[in-house]
């Protein structure tokens, strides 16, 4: 091949480089777009039903009563018709972000959403400030709410009006993912800034987003909040290999004519105001308990075990029917050239576990090795697709 062919061969790589690179980049600002669109209609929804909510209990007799009642019904009838994410918990959390943010004017005469100051108006006051269209639905009001469902609900649960207002705004100015926000209500950033005697260096700082920050497109899309609010189902995993390996441990698992049986995979869960995925949820007929499996594509780590533990308490409270033992977990990480399995007892007493529990169960070393060699081929295959 001449040098001129190789010359040309390269450029045109280049170019369709570029093209490629354009087209991914157009369809993940669409993606994020659509997300952001949807959250911002979800976010005004769930302001208006909890106006609704207020308005209707205002209207009732006996208010704090009437309102646990009110709250109740329309939980089991808005489950009834429209699935999954209006257990009371969440229309409570309507209700507060209804009483907790206003939507104002701003100086330049546009509208926007915004966390209320105790010293602020009283809400009488900011519904008479509203247009009469704010009964007309959400669609009106979707453009005034610009973070996302997540962040409202991740600032609803800091205790303190100021601070939230705080993180609000800085969320809004800094263009936090969900991620930053939850980091930096996790380490006080709020108190910090406020005790600092260098603010505007203190804001700087925190406004940079670090690597672990980072919400890729996909992830955006598949917000828990979102697919809960279009009633789509969720069930996906990380990555190809972490999938493929879920997929062969369960077959493996009711393969191996153990008493296991099949209940779930990528169980969604929520504790508090935090989403979690249980990678596979079987059920062990002779033990009677639920089997909790966790699969990490990397090494074993102490929070791996507390994350399990986590698992197996809401398992245990919400997932445990009557007469069944308490459920166990398996951790496995699965990284590079090796394999660490772990069980997980739960409150279940260390000899009673070795007696009963692992007589009944796969021993730690046949599940390395079947997750070992399962890995190998399946990173085999990815590569040669």
């Amino acid at each position: 091949m001449s040098r001129k062919t190789t010359s040309i061969i390269r450029a045109a790589s280049r170019e369709y480089g570029g093209f490629l690179t354009g087209i991914s980049t157009l369809l993940d600002d669409a993606r994020r777009a659509a997300a952001r669109s949807i959250n911002s209609v979800l976010a005004a929804t769930y302001w208006e039903i909890g106006r609704r909510i207020v308005e209707h209990e205002q209207g009732g007799q006996a208010r704090a009563e009437y309102g646990g009642k009110l709250l109740e019904r329309l939980s089991k009838d808005l489950t009834a018709k429209y699935g999954r994410g209006f257990s009371r918990r969440n229309l409570q959390q309507m209700r507060a972000f209804y009483l907790g943010w206003e939507i104002a004017q701003t100086p330049s005469a546009q509208l926007e959403a915004r966390a209320i100051f105790p010293a602020e108006a009283s809400r009488g006051e900011i519904r008479k400030a509203q247009t009469p269209s704010a009964e007309s639905g959400a669609l009106h009001w979707a453009a005034v709410f610009p973070l996302s469902w997540s962040h409202y609900v991740r600032i609803l649960a800091v205790g303190q009006a100021r601070a939230r207002a705080f993180y609000e705004s800085e969320a809004i100015r800094g263009g936090w993912s969900i991620r930053q926000l939850d980091r930096q209500i996790s380490t006080q950033f709020f108190e910090r800034t406020a005790r600092s005697k260098r603010q505007a260096a203190m804001l700087a700082r925190g406004r940079q987003a670090r690597a672990e920050d980072a919400v890729a497109p996909d992830e955006e899309v598949r917000d828990p909040y979102l697919l809960e609010f279009l009633n789509l189902k969720d069930e996906y995993s990380e990555s190809d290999l972490e999938e493929a390996l879920v997929r062969h441990l369960e077959w493996f698992l009711l393969e191996l004519g153990a008493g296991f049986t099949f209940v779930a995979r990528q169980k969604r869960i929520r504790i508090g105001s935090t989403w979690y995925r249980i990678d596979l949820l079987l059920y062990h007929r002779g033990l009677r308990c639920l089997v909790v499996i966790d699969l990490k594509t990397g090494a074993f780590t102490h929070a791996d075990a507390g994350q399990m533990n986590l698992y197996l308490n809401y398992a245990g409270a919400h997932l445990t029917m009557a007469g069944e033992s308490d459920p166990i977990g398996i951790i496995l990480c699965s990284d590079k050239d090796d394999t660490v399995v772990r069980y997980a007892m739960s409150g279940i007493n260390a000899r009673v576990f070795a007696s009963k529990y692992l007589t009944s169960l796969p021993d730690e070393e046949t599940l390395r090795r079947e997750i070992l060699t399962t890995r190998r081929a399946i990173r085999a295959r990815l590569r040669r697709e």
